[in-house]
C-alpha cells in the first residue's frame, strides 16, 4: 500500500480496493474522521444562539472554519462565505435568489451543454419561473468552451453566465480567466460550478473574479453534508434569501419580518457544524499534501489510464485526446456491453468505478451515448490500481464476448 493510501481506514480494511470513483465522492482519511468525532465528544451544542460556554465553542467552531474557507480560496471577506449542504444546495440558491434580482422576460442565462444536472435544471427552473431563455454554450472537441463560442451567444439580454470549471464526464477544465472578462465586459454576473476543480488544484476566486463559486466537502476528502457557496458581497446583500426560518432573521413581528446580515441571511435553521469543523480539517489535509504534489499524481495516472485504456481497440473515450488534460477523470465505453454491466463486474475484481449517464444527459446526447463508464482518480491512487482497471476491462470483455 503506497503511504498516501494509508491516510484512510477504508484502504487500510481492504487493500486491495482499487477506488475509482472520486468524482463521486472521496474517501475520508483518519485527521477528518477525528476532527469530526472530536467535535462531537467535546464541543457539539447549536452554535449562536447560546450564551452558555459548550454553545459558544461550538460557535467558534463553525466561525472558525469559516475563516479558514475564505482563506483558503482566496476570498475578500469571510461573510463572502455561505454554509449549504452541497454543491447542488449552493446552486440552487444562486438560480433563485439572484434571478429574482435579475430576470426579466425575454432575458437569456447562459450555460454549458456540458453541466452536471445540478447547474442546469436549476437555471431551467429560474428560466420559466421569469420567462427567460435558456441559452447553451458548446465545446470544441477537447470539450473547450472557445472565446468565439462565448462571444457568439452574448446578447444584449445576457445576463447570467453558470459554467462547470472542469466537467464531471470529460475532465476538460474552461479557460475561465479568458472566459470570465468577456462575460464581464457585458455586465454578465459570472457563478461557477468547482465542485470537480478544487479537490484538483488551488482555487483563487479573487484571481478568478468569478461572482460566485460552488463546491461540495465531500468531493475533498470532507463529509458528506457540507458544501460552500462563496459570492461577492454586493450581490449577496442586494439578493434575497433562498432558505427562511430561524438565525436568518433580526425582527419579526406578525406580518414581516427583516433579515440578519451577512452570511446568516442565508443560513436558516441549525447548521451541520461537524461538517463545517471537517471541512476545516479536510483543508489542512490537502495543504500537508500540497497540491503541487496532487496535480503530479492525478495526472501521471490520468495519463497512463487514458494510454492504456486507447491500446484496447474495442475502447471509446470521450473528450481529450491528451489525457494529462483529464483532471482524473477518464469516460469511457466497452464496445456492446453496457456500462452499468461493466460496472457491475469490476466490482467483482474490487475495482470501483461509476456507470451511467453521471448527471449530465445532456451531454450524453452530445457525445452521441446515452451512458458510459467513468473511472476517476485521486492523489491516493497509483499505477496497481490503473493496472487493476485495466485487467478487470479485459476480463469483461472476455465474459461478454470470448474474447480479449
Amino acid at each position: 500500500m503506497n503511504r498516501y493510501k494509508n491516510y484512510f481506514p477504508i484502504m487500510r480494511r481492504n487493500s486491495t480496493l482499487a477506488y475509482l470513483d472520486n468524482a463521486a465522492t472521496t474517501q475520508k482519511p483518519d485527521m477528518v474522521i477525528d476532527a469530526v468525532a472530536d467535535y462531537y465528544r467535546r464541543e457539539n451544542a447549536n452554535p449562536l444562539r447560546g450564551l452558555y460556554e459548550l454553545s459558544q465553542k461550538a460557535t467558534d467552531a463553525y466561525e472558525n472554519a469559516r475563516k479558514k474557507i475564505a482563506e483558503f480560496i482566496g476570498a475578500a471577506k469571510a461573510q463572502e462565505i455561505i454554509y449549504t449542504r452541497n454543491a447542488s444546495e449552493s446552486l440552487n440558491l444562486i438560480a433563485f435568489s439572484l434571478s429574482e434580482l435579475l430576470l426579466q422576460p425575454d432575458d437569456e442565462i447562459l450555460i454549458s451543454i456540458m453541466e452536471h444536472h445540478s447547474n442546469m435544471i436549476p437555471w431551467q427552473q429560474a428560466a420559466k419561473r421569469h420567462k427567460a431563455k435558456l441559452i447553451y454554450l458548446y465545446p470544441n472537441e477537447d470539450g473547450i468552451i472557445t472565446t468565439a463560442e462565448l462571444k457568439n451567444k452574448i446578447s444584449d439580454k445576457t445576463k447570467i453566465l453558470s459554467l462547470t470549471q472542469i466537467s464531471n464526464v470529460l475532465g476538460s477544465e474552461q479557460n475561465l480567466k479568458e472566459l470570465i472578462p468577456i462575460a464581464h465586459a457585458h455586465n454578465i454576473v459570472v457563478s461557477i460550478d468547482g465542485a470537480q476543480a478544487i479537490p484538483h488544484e488551488k482555487i483563487d476566486v479573487s484571481s478568478l473574479d468569478c461572482d460566485f463559486y460552488s463546491f461540495s466537502g465531500h468531493k475533498m476528502y470532507a463529509p458528506m453534508g457540507i458544501g460552500i457557496l462563496y459570492g461577492k458581497e454586493k450581490y449577496l446583500e442586494a439578493m434575497p434569501p433562498f432558505l427562511t426560518g430561524g438565525e436568518m432573521i433580526d425582527y419579526v413581528d406578525e406580518q414581516t419580518a427583516t433579515f440578519a446580515e451577512l452570511p446568516y441571511k442565508f443560513e436558516a435553521g441549525t447548521q451541520n457544524v461537524g461538517g463545517a469543523v471537517g471541512l476545516a480539517a479536510a483543508i489542512d489535509f490537502i495543504e500537508s499534501i500540497g497540491y503541487n504534489k496532487i496535480i503530479e499524481r492525478e495526472t501521471e495516472l490520468s495519463h497512463l489510464a487514458g494510454e492504456e485504456l486507447s491500446k484496447l481497440p474495442y475502447i471509446t473515450i470521450y473528450g481529450s485526446n491528451n489525457f494529462s488534460a483529464h483532471h482524473g477523470v477518464i469516460a469511457f465505453n466497452i464496445e456492446n456491453i453496457h456500462p452499468h454491466d461493466v460496472a457491475s463486474l469490476m466490482d467483482s475484481g474490487n475495482v470501483a468505478i461509476r456507470g451511467g449517464h453521471h448527471c449530465a444527459q445532456p451531454l450524453m446526447r452530445f457525445l452521441k451515448c446515452n451512458f458510459c463508464c467513468r473511472a476517476s482518480i485521486a492523489f491516493y491512487n497509483d499505477k496497481a490500481d490503473i493496472k487493476q482497471l485495466i485487467e478487470q476491462v479485459k476480463y469483461i470483455r472476455s465474459y461478454f464476448h470470448g474474447v480479449k
